[in-house]
């Protein structure tokens, strides 16, 4: 009977199972084992590390003092900032000395623009009210001689228009046109007239180049000290607002300055516009009035004979 013929032993199959068996399980068990082993040999580093950081402080302290540094940094980016006078008087002290010489020239500027408001408001005030006396006292006058002394006061409007009346009459006496006479009085009176409009109209043309000039001259100002704060930017490397911020200020502060200059020389010059134009015109009645009393000395002037005497013979 050969080998093929009998059945296989009942004791053999237990154990081929039993080995696939305890195979499987190796297999199951690998990864758990592998994972332990990670854990026992990373935990004793761990473990080891406080120690090492213990015994060699060197190496310990750019860990320790990294999470310190950052608000360190950022705490003394915000003092820096918060350093600055942000109060007028501080940020000119602080900004640049283009900046300063801008600042300087504008208020130098609204010096002037206010002490003319003063001295030629005064001046005009003056004048008109005394103008209007001078003129009720011409029309009250009856001839150029009675205009004559009660103008008799010097360097007055109507001493100046009656005196030169009547320096062109006297000039004239020898004229048998009385329209040329009038014509030449009313021309000098003309010029007198616009000689007192142009003199008092002299500082006004002051504020007119404030009040065109003074913005643009603070807007430099401004470019200036921005172009500054940006060049600080780039060599600080920062861009907190904090650090920013003052500098900017500090530039704003020559436009706000030219505005404070300009706006006012620009409104006081319109308001002594109007008010001279008002003075021209009483300057104008003054010497309408005086032309008015040259024309009536005129008429009462007895007539001159244009043919030569016939002289009789025989």
């Amino acid at each position: 009977m050969t080998r093929n013929q009998f059945p296989a032993s009942p004791t053999k199959r237990p154990r081929a199972w039993s080995a696939v068996a305890a195979l499987l399980l190796s297999l199951m068990l690998a990864p758990v084992t592998a994972f332990a082993d990670a854990q026992v040999s990373v935990t004793p580093a761990a473990a080891t590390a406080p120690a090492q950081a213990a015994t060699d402080p060197a190496q310990a302290a750019p860990a320790e003092t990294l999470g310190e540094d950052v608000p360190e940094v950022l705490e003394a980016d915000n003092t820096l900032g918060m350093a600055h006078d942000l109060s007028p008087w501080g940020m000119y002290k602080n900004a640049d000395i283009i900046v300063k010489i801008v600042m300087i020239g504008l208020a130098i500027a609204s010096i002037i623009t206010w002490t003319i408001w003063i001295a030629k408001g005064l001046e005009l005030m003056g004048a008109k009210r005394r103008l209007r006396g001078e003129i009720a006292q011409l029309k009250k006058s009856a001839s150029l001689k009675e205009a004559s002394a009660t103008a008799a006061k010097e360097g007055t409007l109507a001493n100046l228009l009656v005196h030169d009346a009547l320096e062109e009459m006297r000039l004239s006496v020898n004229s048998r046109e009385k329209e040329g006479i009038k014509e030449r009085v009313s021309f000098r009176l003309e010029r007198l007239v616009a000689a007192c409009g142009r003199n008092m109209s002299s500082g006004t043309g002051v504020l007119a180049t404030i009040g065109s000039t003074a913005p643009f001259v603070g807007l430099f100002g401004t470019v200036w000290g921005i172009m500054n704060s940006f060049i600080g930017i780039a060599k600080t490397q920062t861009t907190n607002l904090a650090v920013v911020a003052p500098g900017i200020a500090e530039a704003l502060l020559a436009t706000a300055l030219g505005l404070v200059a300009a706006i006012p020389a620009v409104v006081i010059y319109n308001v002594f516009a109007r008010s001279i134009a008002g003075y021209k015109a009483q300057v104008s009645d003054a010497s309408a009035q005086v032309l008015l009393l040259v024309s009536r000395d005129l008429d009462h002037q007895p007539e001159r004979s244009s043919q030569p005497h016939m002289v009789k013979v025989g």
